[in-house]
């Protein structure tokens, strides 16, 4: 990390306590950790921050395996997509005097957004695997020509600091920002029969850049869906197969997506909790300021995948069609989605799809 950034580092790890009492005020003190639900300031114990030692700063969230100092807190709390914002923004709340002329530097530590692209080079496709198996116990078929998965049967992991380094099959999927450029993966460790994740504690860790980016299905043009999870996604890309889709992997992820230009409608999957709903709502109040129409879209159960495994995928197929606009409806179908019309003003895709039809 350069130099001027390591200073705010540790000026904020002197002060973690006052850091988390500002950005994670719903959170409180337990013994040496400050504890709350997740980076967007939601009530909950999942993410927890050490505020003493030598590791003062550091912050660990179990449920999503994301990790990092304070800075990367401060950047993922406040939606802020470059180190410099982070870095005026640490310096405000430390009453520091920003430089003059502005720091150019990277966000990042240099080797995690370089390792990502590397991994992600070195797995081979889906197809025939533990992964696919995986999704399949999901519920989930037909992902063997999505080239943003991959599967590594050695994947190396650690089950905590200081633990012996193991190996164990993954899910690997890569993360990309909105012209292509891999900014990191996710790997989600697998029970070796394919029944379920790994017996971990965090079998889900990401690599790499997140913030604003996701793991993409398809490229967006006048439509775009959005949601959290992986499997989430996948599982209403089984109904709207034509619909360009991305998975921001968490929900604080999901509120600082980047949106691309071109879309006119944007559906969010929204997760049934309190983070989902907070995630959709900010990712909302953001698409609509850019004059994006969004249509939020609500799962019976915590997610689409508990949907499609508890109600299949005939339910779901009508849950969503009583959802979303009429012009997409030719995307239920299978069909591209498009905004030509026909005569009387219905959609008219441009060919016809192999996806199911309603």
């Amino acid at each position: 990390m350069p130099g001027p950034a390591a200073d705010v580092v540790r000026r904020l790890a002197e002060n973690a306590e006052a850091v988390c009492r500002h950005y994670l005020s719903n959170g409180c003190r337990s013994g040496r950790y400050w504890q709350v639900g997740d980076v967007a300031n939601t009530p909950g114990r999942s993410l927890y921050v050490r505020l003493f030692g030598p590791s003062a700063g550091k912050w660990v969230d179990a449920a999503t395996g994301e990790h990092g100092d304070l800075l990367d807190l401060i950047a993922l709390n406040g939606n802020l997509p470059t180190l410099k914002d982070a870095l005026d923004e640490a310096r405000r709340f430390l009453a520091l005097p920003q430089p003059q002329p502005p720091l150019k530097l990277r966000w990042r530590a240099r080797t995690s957004v370089e390792a990502a692209p590397r991994l992600f080079a070195m797995v081979r496709p889906i197809a025939g695997t533990i992964a696919e198996a995986y999704l399949s116990h999901r519920g989930i078929t037909g992902v063997r020509h999505l080239t943003a998965l991959r599967f590594l049967p050695n994947c190396f992991y650690r089950a905590h600091d200081g633990a012996p380094r193991k190996a164990g099959p993954a899910l690997i999927a890569a993360v990309t920002d909105i012209q292509g450029r891999i900014t990191g993966v996710q790997r989600t460790w697998l029970d070796p029969l394919g029944c379920g994740k790994a017996p971990i504690a965090t079998p889900r860790r990401a690599l790499g850049s997140l913030n604003g980016n996701g793991v993409r299905f398809g490229q967006a043009t006048g439509v775009l869906l959005a949601g959290e999870g992986i499997e989430t996604v996948l599982s209403l890309r089984m109904v709207m197969p034509a619909v360009p889709m991305v998975a921001a992997l968490s929900a604080s992820h999901l509120a600082a997506l980047v949106l691309p230009p071109g879309p006119k409608r944007l559906y969010i999957a929204c997760d049934a909790d309190r983070a989902g709903r907070r995630a959709c709502e900010r990712l909302t109040g953001r698409a609509r300021t850019a004059g994006i129409t969004v249509l939020p879209l609500h799962p019976r159960c915590g997610d689409f995948n508990d949907d499609l495994r508890a109600y299949g995928l005939e339910a779901l197929a009508a849950a969503l069609r009583a959802q979303i606009a009429q012009e997409d409806l030719a995307c239920l179908a299978g069909s591209e989605c498009t905004e030509a019309r026909g005569p009387g003003g219905a959609v008219s895709p441009r060919h016809g799809g192999t996806g199911k039809r309603l």
